[in-house]
């Protein structure tokens, strides 16, 4: 029996899997939830892969638990499986969105972004097994905030990493199935403009306006966008003022930067290091921070890519690679010089939408695919 009809065989086994992962609503902000959920996959996880040889956690706070799980392989070095189970949707969006399976579309609140993945994991790993295939050690990470930027997680991923041969992102897949070898960085700041307050019709020169000063500095923020280097620019929430016949005291904006390079990121930073009011009684300020770090297309990640397109070439999978926009926790472990392939999880759309929907023939190629890489990998 091949992967791809083992996938097959088990595919009846892993929608009910999917259901009962999707049925456990795990919203990011929720702890008593993620703690539901987390304790819910320990049980999947060893009746689909069986008991791991050992198992730590990382308490979350207010957030989700962070758990390592590692398994025996016959490898030196162990291989890491990257998957969050926080989603973005709220406890009671299933009443309205429940989880189906019609023809080859599945729904429900994170099926896509990224329940899915994370149960083609623990299969893949159990067919390959099945099959008596080799498997490299597995270390299996679990993490409960991911969709707020990963504040938690993060040092445990990097800790994660260390030693590992590769990591593996169960992101959604790209169009077609493609695997993401590069992401963007991503930086969220916040510019705060303190003007001078004055009545505005009495004395129109008195004062010093933040609304007029935080204009000029969204569109010296919006001129500092390069579509061509891969980077954009966008202050996409604004406020300020009091009154409409008060010259504005203060005035604010919140903004999303994103970046393909090292070298645009400090690009970025000189520019955001350069604002400054244009009138002399206003002042401005810059907050926030690089949320997650550029993953490029490395050396290594080119390497494991050719690991996994060889893989994929021998059960009869056409496998292409992509570049996309929105991070990950993947860009963690790029940083750190890990080879990384992302999107190893659903095919599908909708990440974050009313119309998200996985793939039921997703299911059944990346399931198998996963199970080829791991071989490999070993």
């Amino acid at each position: 029996m091949t992967l791809l009809d083992a996938a097959r065989a088990a595919l009846p086994s892993m929608l009910a899997d999917l259901r009962g992962y999707v049925e456990i609503e795990t919203p990011s902000d929720d702890r008593a939830a993620l703690a539901t959920g987390l304790s819910w996959l320990d049980g999947l996880v060893t009746e689909r892969v069986g008991p791991a040889t050992s198992s730590s956690t990382v308490e979350g706070g207010e957030f989700g638990d962070v758990r390592l799980l590692e398994f025996d392989g016959s490898a030196a070095d162990p291989v890491l499986l990257l998957a969050h189970y926080d989603t973005v949707w709220p406890v009671g969006t299933l009443a309205g969105m429940p989880f189906a399976v019609d023809g080859d579309r599945i729904t429900g609140p994170g099926v896509f972004d990224m329940k899915a993945g994370l149960v083609q994991a623990l299969w893949a790993a159990r067919i390959a097994r099945e099959a008596g295939l080799a498997l490299p050690p597995i270390r299996l990470l679990l993490t409960g905030d991911e969709e707020i930027g990963s504040p938690v997680s993060r040092p445990v991923i990097e800790k994660a990493a260390v030693g590992a041969r590769a990591g593996l992102v169960f992101e959604p897949a790209g169009p077609g199935g493609a695997v993401k070898t590069a992401r963007k960085g991503v930086g969220i700041f916040r510019v705060d403009v303190d003007g001078v307050e004055a009545h505005a019709g009495l004395d129109p020169t008195a004062g010093a306006s933040a609304v007029d000063e935080l204009a000029r500095l969204v569109l010296d923020l919006h001129s500092a966008a390069d579509l061509d280097a891969g980077t954009s620019v966008n202050v996409g929430v604004v406020g300020g003022g009091s009154r409409t016949n008060v010259t504005a005291g203060h005035a604010w904006g919140e903004f999303d930067v994103r970046v393909s390079s090292a070298a645009e990121i400090t690009r970025i930073e000189r520019v955001l290091d350069g604002l400054a009011a244009r009138h002399p009684d206003a002042a401005v300020r810059v907050t926030g921070e690089w949320n997650r770090p550029v993953m490029e297309r490395t050396p290594q990640t080119a390497g494991l890519y050719g690991i996994a397109t060889a893989a994929a070439s021998g059960i009869g999978v056409d496998l292409s690679e992509i570049a996309v926009g929105g991070a990950s926790d993947a860009n963690f472990l790029a940083a750190l010089g890990l080879g990384v392939l992302d999107g190893l999880g659903a095919h599908g759309g909708g990440a974050h939408a009313r119309h998200e929907h996985a793939l039921v023939s997703g299911v059944v190629r990346q399931t198998a695919l996963t199970a080829a890489v791991l071989h490999a990998l070993a």
